[in-house]
């Protein structure tokens, strides 16, 4: 949806990109807010949720060494140490918004996937998932960036949604209320889907895999210009940058007047090398 170019170069061509200090920072803040529901309740505060940001962050590099190259050059840790503190700031920001105590959520960062009856695959990972004593289910997602303005908030909204179809999908339960807390800006933003908003999503979803599976067997893929092209990785091989694309990896032919683009879905169907499936990120 933000630019074809760009999924084939993540997707098809699995091009590497490097890893960014704001994307990296998201993750280390979402694993402290992970492992602070770890303690009992009455433990979960500010401080303890600070004195975990240190030993997170050393996972993380133990992970992905990788993101050690974020700092290089920093002899004296100063870009470090900056970089912890806001991570620091986020967290704090996140105990103004939400009371951690009074919380006990039912699932954290769980992996979830659903087959719908066209056969696309769809899976995610969910931050967080709390269940009220009365069977209702809230979804929450944390974002360390700032909320958009509100003529752009669908496209967040439209990840949030693709989760509670999830969970519709999988469980029959909608989920009461969709929520996602913005600690970059001290903003939580809400939404309580109904059916018709999830049959909605679905279907949008089968018109963008269709799109996707005949740019795959095409190999048409066209970059669109944003803003965002300012961080894009891949300028090197853009044409909107005067590059050229890799050789495409996978065969082309052209598409067939009258073919069931839904008959391609299935995973019975995939070829090696072509995504068989939508992810929720």
């Amino acid at each position: 949806m933000q630019c074809p170019l760009l999924y084939r170069f993540r997707v098809i061509d699995k091009l590497p990109e490097k890893p960014s200090e704001a994307a990296t920072r998201g993750t280390l803040v979402h694993a402290v807010l992970e492992r602070l529901f770890d303690a009992p309740a009455a433990d979960r505060t500010a401080p303890r949720a600070r004195a975990l940001i240190p030993g997170q962050w050393e996972r993380l590099l133990e992970a992905k060494p990788e993101l050690g190259e974020l700092f290089a050059g920093d002899a004296e840790g100063e870009r470090l140490s900056r970089w912890l503190g806001e991570a620091e700031r986020l967290v704090e920001r996140w105990f103004s918004l939400e009371d951690p105590t009074r919380l006990e959520p039912a699932e954290r960062e769980l992996f979830v996937e659903t087959e719908l009856e066209s056969g696309l695959r769809l899976r995610g990972v969910i931050d967080r998932v709390d269940v009220a004593p009365t069977g209702d289910v809230r979804i929450v997602d944390y974002k360390t960036g700032k909320a958009p303005r509100p003529e752009y908030a669908e496209g967040p909204l439209f990840q949030m949604k693709f989760y509670a179809l999830v969970i519709w999908r999988l469980k029959g339960i909608v989920p009461r209320r969709l929520q996602l807390v913005y600690l970059g800006s001290g903003d939580v933003l809400t939404y309580d889907p109904v059916v018709a908003d999830l049959e909605r999503v679905e279907r949008k979803l089968l018109a963008l895999w269709e799109a996707i599976a005949l740019a795959t067997e095409t190999g048409d893929w066209r970059p669109r210009p944003t803003k965002l092209c300012g961080w894009c990785d891949h300028q090197a091989v853009c044409p909107e940058f005067g590059g050229t694309p890799p050789v495409y990896p996978l065969s082309v032919r052209p598409a067939e007047s009258g073919e069931d683009d839904q008959g391609r879905m299935g995973s019975d169907r995939a070829e090696a090398g072509r995504p068989v499936a939508l992810e929720g990120r």
